[in-house]
């Protein structure tokens, strides 16, 4: 039962009964309902205020004919409270219908179909080729993961896009430097971090032979010009570079659909510059080709510059075409750090003076940045920690914990796994995402904080309540989830289906983890003020079912922001 839609059908059949007729329909009863603040003045609240003008009456007086007039077998009763409407529900029918649509649900709790028919297109992680994954990449990673989970549950066809930085002046040196220095063996060992030390030398000595660049220059040139041996060694870097971050996207379980970077639109811009030009937006500047975006309040967005080079804007705007027209997509998320939000805004305008409607469904899901105990972080400065030593050191404090608190556990090292990588993942979605993030070590493992641990220990608990429980033969007693401690997870439970679409509305996956840790602090408050196990059968049965609902939703909502959950811990 969806006890918001069945209120808003009890209204309207008490105000037909009550004053003969009714200006609103049931579904704007609905929108009218509230979660009173304090569980005591009800689980639900209608303010008649709005009501005062068409029912020309004052909306006391409304509230208390309303409350006469309302007669449901699910409620306990309404009461009228100084204009509003507030409805307490039956305990037992309450707590049946909740549980029971957990355990019917399969573990598929809180999915819907309203995504049904439509395209997303998600844009994240991006990481750049011939470079480490580091610790900056951590909130594109799991934000865009995170999005394109809870899109998935809701319905929606999700295109994960890790958009490679892979075109740039860079990879003529890198080349040139491979030549010179480099060896086909020590790269495919070493990886990444052979291609930075080439990368490395190849700027040091061009400090002393400034003639070096010009030998990167045509390396690029040969790039552009479709040079055999050239592309052969640009792609073969890629390779390596993919091969290096697959182990760093396995360890956190995070997949996509392309990998389709800068240079695949080299192609593919032309056909948009030309277009801005027949519309009449694209002007000259100082040589360079723009558009201008004045009257918007921005500077103008730069198409070409003055020796003909494209930029950005220019490959993003064939991105947005190109994905348009290969995914017809209704929305495109670019989850990208909010020093970039000038160009995303002027790059949506420019789309949106082109006539492209895609452009309406085009966001920049902005978050902030991220520094590591306390200490800012730079690459050139040398202050930088890469994700896969971020990660692998988590395991391993996890594991040590695990060694020292439970010696006898199975699964030692896959469980320090689930926990190492949850804390950190955890950790970084569980604060507005526009926040800037410092990470820490003792807040990040705490088993007895707001973070991964301890909702993972929670739905561990969970499952060892089920364990002993062994099958349940009686029928629930569901009276006995009457104390309020049973109704709060009740509660939560039975918001979770709205709160992700409310997450996904805004962008913000902090809403599940937020939520996760509170269902294991209002669950583990019912474990510990009741007895489950020992008590009498039609009671146990009920406090078992909220324990199997309870279980089932916490491993959902890890599960929607990337997080494993433990059977044992």
């Amino acid at each position: 039962m969806d006890f918001k839609q069945a209120i808003a059908q009890s209204v309207l059949d008490a105000v037909i009964k009550a004053f003969g007729e009714s200006s609103l329909t049931a579904p704007e009863y609905e929108a009218l309902l509230e979660l009173p603040p304090d569980p005591a003045m009800g689980d639900y609240a209608m303010p008649c205020f709005k009501l005062a003008k068409s029912l020309r009456k004052p909306p006391v007086a409304i509230a208390e004919a309303l409350a006469a007039a309302i007669d449901a077998d699910y409620l306990d009763r309404a009461e009228a409270v100084k204009g509003y409407l507030n409805f307490y529900l039956d305990r037992a029918t309450y707590a049946r219908n909740i549980v029971n649509a957990v355990l019917d649900a399969n573990g598929r709790y809180g999915s819907s179909n309203i995504g049904e028919g439509k395209t997303i297109v998600i844009d994240y992680s991006s990481i750049n080729i011939a470079k480490r994954f580091h610790i900056g990449h951590l909130s594109t990673t799991m934000l865009g993961n995170a999005l394109y989970r809870m899109y998935k549950y809701t319905g929606y066809n999700c295109v994960g896009v890790n958009h490679l930085g892979d075109w740039g002046t860079q990879f003529g040196k890198m080349i040139a430097a491979y030549k010179r220095w480099g060896d086909k063996e020590t790269v495919q060992n070493g990886g990444v971090d052979e291609m930075v030390k080439l990368y490395v030398r190849f700027n040091n000595e061009a400090k002393e032979n400034p003639a070096l660049n010009d030998e990167g220059r045509a390396w690029f040139k040969a790039i552009e010009d479709g040079d055999e041996e050239a592309l052969s060694i640009f792609n073969w870097f890629k390779e390596v570079t993919l091969k290096d971050a697959e182990r760093v996207y396995d360890i956190l379980g995070v997949t996509f659909d392309s990998y389709a970077g800068e240079s695949f639109y080299n192609d593919k811009m032309q056909p948009v510059i030309d277009e801005l030009a027949e519309k009449g937006l694209l002007i000259e500047d100082q040589g360079a080709k723009i558009v201008d975006l004045k009257d918007y309040g921005m500077p103008p967005a730069i198409i070409l510059r003055s020796d003909g080079a494209t930029l950005y804007a220019t490959r993003d705007l064939a991105a947005i075409r190109y994905r348009r027209d290969t995914y017809n997509f209704d929305k495109c998320l670019y989850v990208v750090a909010y020093q970039q939000d000038l160009h995303f805004r002027q790059l949506f305008k420019v789309a949106e003076l082109l006539g492209w409607d895609c452009a309406k469904g085009c966001e920049h899901v902005n978050f902030g940045m991220v520094s590591y105990e306390g200490q800012s972080l730079s690459t050139r400065e040398g202050r930088v920690v890469y994700l896969e030593d971020l990660l692998n050191t988590s395991i391993e404090k996890a594991r040590a914990i695990i060694d020292e608190k439970s010696p006898d556990l199975e699964n030692k090292d896959e469980i320090a796994r689930q926990i190492g990588v949850g804390a950190v993942v955890f950790f970084d979605l569980y604060n507005n995402r526009i926040k800037d993030i410092d990470f820490h070590w003792d807040r990040a493992l705490n088993f007895d904080g707001e973070t991964a641990p301890y909702v993972m220990y929670t739905h561990a608990r969970c499952a060892s309540v089920l364990r002993k429980a062994g099958e349940l033969t009686d029928e629930p007693d569901y009276s006995a989830l009457s104390d309020p401690d049973a109704q709060n997870v009740i509660r939560l439970i039975e918001q979770f289906p709205e709160l992700i679409v409310e997450a996904l509305n805004r962008s913000e996956p902090s809403m599940i983890t937020r939520f996760s840790v509170d269902l294991a602090q209002a669950y583990n408050k019912f474990y510990y003020e009741n007895r489950i196990i020992d008590a009498p059968p039609a009671v146990r049965a009920a406090r078992v079912n909220l324990t199997k609902a309870a279980k089932s939703t916490i491993a959902i909502a890890l599960d929607l922001i990337g997080i494993a959950a433990p059977e044992r811990m």
